[in-house]
Parts: structure tokens; C-alpha cells; sequence
């Protein structure tokens, strides 16, 4: 009889962990797909709970500011300058509570982005992220955008020089 409850209680133990970490990568999906591509969405900061702790850490730090009220302001700002902002996780990868995320941000500009004039080009570029997942929500965040490369494809080709 001990042998069948110790055996009962690993098995829920062990089904409750599968569980919750499909939850988790749930959560991290969630990240793109309710948040990064919906920053004009009238429920942003009621997505953002759900998906991010209150006092959430985002290294670097975005322009307006670390925590998830920070993190709103922040795709709001982006929002009103790339309202078709999208961002399309390709591949996650887990390691425990710990989720790393390979996406492609594209969009198409109407005001200008970091000093460029929208000209109706639009920008596909990678990302790569670090999400750690603590009781159902993110709670920090690192990540790294080619920004760069999406300041290139949206600024006019340059001329070639003749001789």
C-alpha cells in the first residue's frame, strides 16, 4: 500500500511538472503573439499581466522603462510608429524555467524609427531572447534585436557614385 501511494504521488508530481511547463511555454508564446504584436491592442496592459510579472526585468532596458508599465509604454511608442509591428517566435528552446526564443520582427513604419523617414519600405530582422518563467508568468527578459539592420533596409539605397 506504501509502495502504491509513494508511486500515486510521483506520478502527479511528475504529471503537474509537464503541466505547468506547457503553461510556461504557453506564456512565453503568449509574449509575441498577445503582446509584441498587438502593441495597439485597447487591452495592452491586461495582456501584459497576464504574461509578465509586476516588477518584470527587461535587460536591456527598454525606452520606457524596465518593469511591465515600462515595458506598455514601450510598445505603445513603438505601436503608434509601426502599427503592423509583428513578431513570429521560429524556434524556442527550454533549459528548466528558462526559455530561449529565436524571432523575426517585421514591419512597415508610418513616422519615423530611430531618426528614419518612413518611405513605405518595410523591416525583417531577427531577435533572440531569454525568458525566465516563474509561476506562469515571465519574470526577466534579455534580449537583442538587430535593430541595425532593420535602420538599413528602411533608409534610402544609396547612389552609386560614377566616375
Amino acid at each position: 500500500m506504501k509502495k502504491l501511494l509513494a508511486t500515486t504521488i510521483a506520478l502527479l508530481t511528475f504529471a503537474g511538472t509537464d503541466i505547468a511547463v506547457a503553461d510556461d511555454k504557453a506564456v512565453v508564446e503568449a509574449f509575441y503573439t498577445q503582446l509584441l504584436s498587438h502593441p495597439n491592442a485597447a487591452d495592452l496592459e491586461q495582456r501584459s499581466a497576464n504574461v509578465l510579472v509586476e516588477n518584470w526585468v527587461s535587460i536591456p532596458t527598454p525606452r520606457g522603462g524596465k518593469d511591465r508599465v515600462g515595458f506598455v509604454k514601450t510598445l505603445k511608442f513603438f505601436g503608434k510608429k509601426i502599427p503592423d509591428l509583428k513578431w513570429e517566435p521560429q524556434e524556442i528552446l527550454q533549459d528548466g524555467n528558462r526559455y530561449i526564443v529565436r524571432s523575426i520582427a517585421t514591419g512597415t513604419p508610418v513616422k519615423p524609427v530611430f531618426g528614419v523617414e518612413p518611405e513605405g519600405r518595410s523591416f525583417k530582422s531577427m531577435t533572440i531572447d531569454i525568458h525566465t518563467v516563474e509561476k506562469g508568468r515571465i519574470v526577466k527578459s534579455y534580449h537583442v534585436e538587430e535593430w541595425f539592420k532593420a535602420m538599413k533596409q528602411l533608409s534610402k539605397p544609396k547612389k552609386k557614385m560614377t566616375n
